[in-house]
């Protein structure tokens, strides 16, 4: 799945061999965004190579990441899982969407969500949900626009340095 745009942007599906350039983007985000995602920096500097070519080594039926780049450079991922339980198998989450501070604005973060409810619709996927800090207002504003809708909120759903964050649960039916 390959999407580009006017600009030279490219959406395209991860692959294995971008297991380095994902490290950098994901340690980027996670270092200066620690309350938009439930994974630690610090941990995450510690992983080996091999972890981030894992990372990136998934059954394209369960899982896929998507990445945002121009002229061979990341700027956006996202990714989508679907829940394997045969009873869930309709439902899948979105996760790890960021999009570099230069290249915000450009609506990049929605094609990155649009590309996978598309994945998820090929899936035959009716249901995708999301989590969000309830103070990221951009986020959240960019997800009411792909057509999420608040159903919940989690309290205390993250500690980032002595502080409880809570995080509204999102949701879009894509039948």
């Amino acid at each position: 799945m390959i999407t580009q745009l006017d600009d030279g942007i490219i959406i395209r599906n991860a692959v294995k061999s971008d297991a380095a350039l994902f490290r950098g983007l994901r340690l980027e985000a996670l270092e200066n965004h620690p309350t938009a995602f439930g994974s630690d920096y610090i941990e995450n500097t510690l992983k080996p190579a091999k972890f981030w070519e894992e990372r990136l080594s998934f059954n394209e039926d369960e899982q896929a990441m998507f990445f945002a780049e121009q002229n061979g450079q990341l700027i956006g991922m996202a990714g989508i899982f679907r829940s394997l339980s045969k009873k869930n198998m309709h439902s899948a989450n979105i996760f790890g969407v960021y999009v570099r501070p230069n290249w915000r604005g450009r609506r990049i973060s929605q094609l990155l969500v649009k590309t996978c409810l598309d994945w998820a619709k090929s899936k035959s996927i009716t249901i995708v949900k999301l989590a969000v800090v309830t103070s990221n207002r951009s986020a959240i504003l960019s997800y009411e626009q792909c057509g999420f809708v608040i159903y919940g909120k989690e309290p205390k759903a993250l500690f980032v340095d002595g502080i409880y964050y809570d995080e509204y649960l999102m949701s879009i039916d894509i039948l």
